[in-house]
């Protein structure tokens, strides 16, 4: 039953939502709602509250949820890929960012100039890396350290800044920082996320607007 489970996940929504499925398991849905589940705002549960907040156009957040799923059905059709990696698809204002691992560079290089020719991407940030993949617990340690960093970027104190702006990904330790943010903004929220315990290095994939 639990490997019919994790076929039908894996297949069904894409490697990226398996991923999230998993750390629910791990860390139980408390820590789930806390990473603001993907799964929640695809199904229309959570798009009511997220876009009250959003810097990106109604119409780029569309978009963006598309290319992640067209990303994730790039992996499916490609086997020869798949099985080689564990690649992760993360979309905002139309830069992708692909982190995990792959066999090879060569396997990394291929899925990212795949996920470049995608309609609505304009950049992809490749930062997968090379060798085995990420343990299960791995995961569950990964979607924690994403939820205390959520948190602690609420504790940021800047007139007129949304914590749920800042696009949280980690993997293996490290922090990516994704988002429609001020100058001021993304320094504050990747000092707050240093200081998280678990983390190992942050990394800013911010766009950056004027204030």
């Amino acid at each position: 039953m639990w490997l019919d489970f994790r076929n039908r996940l894996s297949t069904g929504i894409g490697v990226m939502m398996c991923r999230e499925a998993k750390a629910m398991l791990i860390l139980g849905f408390g820590v789930a709602l806390l990473q603001g589940c993907a799964v929640l705002a695809v199904g229309g549960v959570a798009a009511g509250a997220s876009v009250a907040h959003e810097r990106r156009r109604p119409l780029t957040v569309l978009q963006d949820e598309h290319t992640e799923h067209s990303a994730a059905q790039l992996l499916i059709d490609h086997p020869d890929i798949n099985m080689h990696s564990r690649i992760a698809i993360t979309s905002y204002d139309q830069l992708v960012l692909l982190t995990g691992q792959a066999e090879t560079q060569g396997i990394s290089d291929r899925f990212a100039q795949m996920v470049a020719r995608l309609p609505k991407v304009e950049k992809v940030v490749n930062e997968v890396t090379i060798g085995p993949s990420a343990s299960f617990a791995r995961e569950g340690e990964d979607a924690l350290i994403t939820s205390r960093v959520k948190l602690a970027l609420t504790q940021i104190e800047i007139p007129g800044f949304d914590a749920t702006r800042v696009k949280v990904v980690t993997e293996e330790g490290t922090v990516y920082l994704m988002g429609l943010v001020h100058p001021r903004e993304g320094k504050e929220a990747a000092e707050k996320a240093r200081y998280v315990p678990g983390v190992v290095k942050v990394i800013k994939v911010f766009e950056y607007i004027e204030p």
